[in-house]
């Protein structure tokens, strides 16, 4: 079992640097962030299993990067809108053979709690 713990999340104004972490207890290969804005479903942000690995979602506009520093995930934004504004999670798998940039959720056996983005203007 590898715990997912999440931070970073907060209140910010559009146009400040916005950056979440994402912390495992463990050993895991994929990652990735998927967020849930309100009235719509949780969607995928970015995934990735190495930095050549990486993928992020078409209508963010390039606006998101996804890291990874010292085994710690983050998602980091110098752009954030207020349509940016929802609860942010983490996700890892912890097989080697993850299918790299996967953006469905149901390839990710561990999830972090969530973590609450506000985005005012």
């Amino acid at each position: 079992q590898v715990a997912l713990v999440e931070s970073g999340g907060g209140s910010v104004q559009a146009g400040e640097s916005l950056i979440l972490s994402c912390k495992p207890s463990g050993t895991i290969y994929c990652q990735a962030w998927f967020r849930q804005t309100p009235g719509k479903q949780r969607e995928a942000v970015a995934a990735m299993k190495s930095i050549a690995q990486t993928k992020y979602a078409d209508s963010l506009e390039g606006r998101f990067t996804i890291y990874t520093i010292k085994h710690t995930l983050y998602l980091q934004t110098n752009t954030p809108k207020p349509e940016d504004t929802g609860m942010y999670y983490c996700a890892a798998d912890p097989d080697p053979q993850c299918r790299p940039g996967s953006f469905r959720e149901s390839d990710y056996e561990y999830w972090g709690q969530g973590t609450q983005v506000t985005v005012s203007s």
